[in-house]
């Protein structure tokens, strides 16, 4: 089995079974193993992870408060923020059809992938092993994390930042989906009359798509 240590380097990581984190590499539709069921390990690994870590770091804080800073860090937009800085796109196993449609930078795909390296470490040594992955991935988003600053999705900045102008509600709807039904693709359009704004954003639902489409709707008008 072919072993990639650039990346075991960046991970800080030398898999015991490389075939673990070439599965963790490998989209559903290029074949079988794939990073599905590692994924979904690996978001609990993850979630476990950074729970902690919070935990230890910010005694003083609430339930409340570590549970929106956890979710900060763990959306998909963060997560695949990590993966570009690991240069993780060009390690992925993609068919051709995913490949030409730029599956490789798809925020949905690298999240999935980077989520499912967590769980590939685990299998491979174990949670302390996971947990140090996790915590020298996250060690750019974990120490410029401010407890003071809410943490608001872009729908809800949106929203609060044309209520307090005295704006219309953003109208969203669903420009077009694409791709097969385990692996679809929404672009949703974001639109503000008042202000003659409109963008668009995509993801692998319609909620992240909407989020999106704030986030770049916010570019506009943000300073």
């Amino acid at each position: 089995m072919a072993r990639h240590p650039a990346l075991e380097r960046r991970l800080g990581h030398r898999f015991q079974d490389p075939a673990l984190l070439t599965q963790a590499l490998t989209h559903r539709a290029f074949g079988s193993p794939n990073y599905e069921r590692l994924e979904f390990l690996g978001d609990s690994v993850l979630g476990c992870a950074i729970t902690e870590l919070l935990f230890r770091k910010h005694p003083e804080l609430p339930e409340g408060k570590l549970s929106r800073m956890r979710a900060g860090l763990i959306r998909e937009e963060s997560l695949a923020r990590i993966a570009r800085e690991l240069e993780l796109s060009q390690f992925l196993r993609l068919d051709e059809s995913t490949a030409n449609n730029k599956g490789a930078e798809r925020p949905s795909i690298l999240a999935d992938a980077l989520e499912a390296i967590y769980g590939a470490v685990f299998l491979d040594q174990g949670y302390a092993a996971a947990r140090e992955v996790i915590t020298r991935t996250f060690g750019t988003a974990l120490s410029q994390l401010d407890p003071s600053a809410e943490e608001k999705d872009p729908k809800t900045r949106l929203q609060e930042y044309l209520h307090a102008k005295r704006r219309a509600a953003p109208q969203y709807r669903v420009v077009s989906t694409s791709g097969v039904k385990q692996d679809l693709v929404f672009e949703v359009e974001c639109a503000v009359s008042d202000l003659r704004l409109v963008a668009r954003g995509s993801g692998s639902s319609r909620q992240r798509a909407e989020q999106q489409a704030a986030a770049n709707l916010l570019k506009q008008i943000e300073p």
